[in-house]
């Protein structure tokens, strides 16, 4: 199936599908009018004299009671299907007025596969491209279409027909391509127009997307007692119409994407071959972007206002240190796609805050708890900050949990990192002698944070492992009927290429005490924690106690002390229990908005983290804070790893095992070493905030 011959084939498909989607349209119809047409039947035999007597009677009236009552049903369903308002993907519309260069790039692209022109253009924070249907009257007027004019001087005059889909691009793509790997990718897409354009393609989608709204709008909760019946009977409707449409639908999507890819391969296919390595490339920077560098800043209130610049430092940093991406930073000579924009920095910052919108949740708008930060402020304002934070957060919970200070001194009066190894020394587990960093053999303890899974986070300075610079290819294709969250029984949409590992969404956990009797005798020198002040930490599920069961008994409690904080700390910032999905899971309806923005963050960027990982976040934080003000380091700014902590200009790598055997084992000794080698003191106070 290759030539024009694999493109008639897949759309001759695509219409078949469609066809058999539209006869479950016409069966359900039938099912519907079945009660009146025997109503219709009954009443003309008794008017005629044929169907005479008291059964007869009986059968009219209930047979034509039936018929009000499903009919009036199925036109409930009917209005239902057609006026609610398809979901929308939450993307940054990029007026034509405000990047005309690449309006043209996309209509010659269009012209040369022959398929109409897309009505629309833009951005989405992902590593994927698609095509998005938004006729429905509820999206708003097509754009208005000036043929020959300033932004298409000389074009073609397009024929005005029903109005095509809006491409959105993903923004990543923009920044990271250059300009002739952008227009390779972007071509399986456009060619997608063209059976997006049949009736019955078009026909088929706009009653799937009005299944889909329907089952939305019946999953809308705060209904009165008739509502929820109402609506219960419609979400049962439309579910079943979605299961009978399911195949048929699919394999719609299938043939036009089939037909699209066939018609695109005579539009630079083989440019295709190589821009398809950027994509994969593009979609590891953005996700360890997100994940290691806006996360961090997220959590601080602050929003990177340049990620799509970001992801471009972040591959280039890529390709330096990894040899499977050597020559990728050559392509950086060329004419980058963002070109294509008038004006980039505006177009940058407008996605980077709806990034942060979909994968963290934040608001909408800037404000003052809510601001945007620069790449040159990020060590000070996020760094710092962050670390700061974290250690004054370690130091309130060692006060609730009755940990004394020490004894102070004029010289050592405030919080010190001395306070944290004392408390988490365990005075049974055998003690490493104190040797220098580099006689010390590390190989257990950086096996034991490999096999545990708690290597090097954003705020260790630790290495984490680079991609391998051949990530999974994110599949780029039509996306006819995209919505914000799949409902039961819905038709599944293309793949999208979001960053979505490890965006399962579940509630984060509450930390607690220890688990019942794993608590040891305190040493004569240092009291125990007070059972109330232990009580005041919650409840840890079972997840955190197996996730604690490796750690010290002073640790879990420690570690179940912070997670409580961080719990009471988020509820009291969102006014409602947190959860990593969002407050509550609205869907969109005729009378919201085009996405739910009481579902977010949409697409969570990591699961909650665990009790072990937010105490050796902590305590990281704690002797980063110590090396800063009593060594001289600084904090910096890694774009693969995130914040990290710079000793004499050079990145501290090594201090992940070290905190780690502190954390399981209660051994205080390599990190001691690591602090004096450096010059680093323990005892000293340190600065929070």
């Amino acid at each position: 199936m290759t030539g024009i011959g694999g493109v008639e084939l897949g759309a001759r498909a695509a219409r078949s599908r469609a066809l058999a989607v539209l006869r479950v349209r016409s069966r359900a119809l039938a099912v519907a009018l079945l009660p009146a047409a025997a109503a219709v039947i009954l009443l003309v035999g008794g008017s005629t004299g044929h169907l005479a007597g008291a059964g007869w009677d009986a059968a009219r009236w209930t047979v034509s009671a039936l018929a009000v009552l499903v009919l009036s049903a199925a036109a409930g369903v009917a209005l239902v299907v057609a006026r609610a308002r398809p979901a929308a993907t939450p993307t940054v519309p990029v007026p034509e007025e405000s990047a005309p260069d690449l309006y043209r790039m996309v209509r010659d692209l269009a012209d040369r596969l022959e398929v109409p022109a897309p009505s629309a253009i833009a951005l989405t924070p992902d590593c994927d491209s698609w095509l998005e249907d938004r006729t429905h009257p509820a999206h708003g007027p097509p754009p208005a279409r000036r043929p020959g004019g300033p932004a298409d001087p000389g074009g073609p005059v397009h024929h005005h027909g029903p109005a095509a889909p809006v491409l959105v691009i993903g923004s990543p793509f923009l920044w990271w391509m250059r300009v002739g790997e952008l227009r390779a990718v972007l071509a399986p897409v456009v060619a997608g127009t063209g059976p997006s354009a049949h009736p019955d393609i078009a026909a088929a989608r706009r009653f799937i997307r009005g299944l889909d709204a329907a089952v939305a709008v019946a999953s809308t909760g705060n209904r009165g007692p008739l509502s929820r019946a109402a609506c219960a009977g419609l979400g049962q409707v439309s579910r079943l119409l979605l299961r009978s449409c399911r195949v048929h639908a699919a394999e719609m999507e299938r043939g036009v994407a089939a037909a699209a890819a066939e018609r695109a391969q005579a539009v630079d296919y083989g440019l295709r071959i190589v821009a398809q390595e950027q994509v994969g490339l593009a979609y590891a920077g953005w996700d360890r972007l997100l994940t290691r560098v806006a996360l961090p800043a997220w959590r601080m209130g602050r929003w990177p206002a340049r990620l799509d610049v970001g992801v471009v430092a972040a591959l280039t940093e890529l390709s330096r240190r990894d040899r499977l991406a050597e020559g990728f930073a050559s392509r950086l000579g060329e004419r980058p796609a963002c070109d294509l924009l008038e004006e980039p920095g505006v177009i940058d910052e407008a996605v980077s805050l709806l990034a942060a919108r979909l994968f963290h949740g934040g608001p909408a708008e800037r404000g003052p708890d809510w601001a945007p930060v620069g790449w040159e402020e990020y060590p000070e304002e996020v760094v710092d900050r962050t670390w700061r934070t974290d250690a004054a957060r370690l130091h309130r919970v060692l006060d609730t949990l009755g940990v004394r200070p020490g004894t102070p001194t004029p010289d050592t009066e405030g919080p010190t990192l001395a306070r944290v190894l004392d408390h988490l020394t365990s005075r049974t587990a055998p003690v490493t002698p104190e040797r220098p960093p580099a006689e010390q053999d590390g190989g257990e303890t950086e096996a034991r944070a490999e096999r545990t899974g708690t290597g090097p986070r954003p705020t260790d300075g630790g290495t984490a492992p680079a991609p391998d610079g051949k990530p999974g290819t994110a599949p780029t294709g039509t996306r006819p009927h995209a919505r914000t969250e799949d409902a039961p029984g819905t038709v599944p949409t293309a793949p999208s290429g979001t960053p979505r590992a490890s965006r399962d969404g579940a509630a984060p956990r509450v930390g607690s005490d220890p688990v019942p009797g794993t608590e040891a005798a305190p040493p004569d020198d240092e009291p125990a924690p007070s059972p109330a002040a232990t009580a005041a930490t919650g409840a840890a599920p079972a997840d955190d106690e197996d996730d604690l069961a490796d750690t010290t008994p002073r640790g879990a409690a420690l570690a179940a002390g912070l997670s409580a904080q961080l719990a009471r700390e988020e509820a009291d910032t969102t006014g409602a229990p947190t959860s990593a999905s969002g407050a509550t899971t609205g869907r969109t309806g005729p009378d919201t908005p085009l996405w739910d923005d009481r579902a977010l963050p949409l697409l969570p960027l990591q699961p909650p983290r665990s009790g072990r990982e937010i105490l050796t976040d902590h305590i990281t934080a704690m002797v980063c804070c110590a090396a800063m003000d009593t060594a001289g380091a600084t904090p910096g700014l890694d774009w693969l790893d995130g914040p990290s902590l710079l000793v004499g200009g050079a990145r501290a790598t090594d201090l992940a095992p070290r905190v780690l055997s502190l954390v399981e084992a209660g051994d205080p000794a390599p990190l001691r070493a690591w602090l004096k080698a450096l010059g680093i003191r323990p005892e000293k106070p340190v600065r929070l905030v």
